[in-house]
């Protein structure tokens, strides 16, 4: 029986970015993974994320938002904050985890302008999400779809 690696995606509002990287990890390495996400002020999973990965195969639809506390006290090996740069001192803090990594994503919620200047924004961090999810977790691009 092989290991899975545990992975917990930490953002502030648990609606976009590590909803998103939680169901692009569960499709291309979710024989590898096991993957979590939260929030330190969970609101709802966004439906444009739920609609911009249902247009690569990846239906998140089932995930709900989750507030940060709820996983407290389970082991990750490791815990990875998305939040983005412009937000310091915003993005969760999880004391567990036997490694700790941030990489900064911009928020897809908080884009402006008409709806499918909305979905655009998803897009973008979807995609930016997916090749680093990629190229950090998948050897050798096995398993990147789409």
């Amino acid at each position: 029986m092989t290991v899975k690696n545990r992975v917990l995606f930490l953002c502030t509002h648990n609606s976009a970015r590590s909803q998103m990287a939680e169901g692009i990890l569960r499709h291309v390495a979710g024989d590898r993974c096991e993957v979590a996400s939260a929030g330190s002020q969970p609101t709802s999973v966004h439906p444009l994320s739920v609609e911009v990965l249902a247009e690569r195969g990846v239906d998140i639809s089932g995930q709900r938002a989750k507030d940060v506390r709820e996983v407290v006290g389970e082991e990750f090996d490791l815990v990875v904050t998305l939040c983005g740069d412009d937000a310091p001192g915003s993005c969760p803090f999880f004391p567990g985890g036997r490694m700790h990594e941030h990489t900064s994503f911009p928020d897809p919620a908080s884009a402006r302008g008409s709806e499918e200047e909305q979905r655009e924004a998803f897009r973008r961090v979807r995609d930016a999400l997916w090749a680093w999810i990629v190229d950090r977790f998948v050897e050798g691009g096995e398993g990147h779809e789409g």
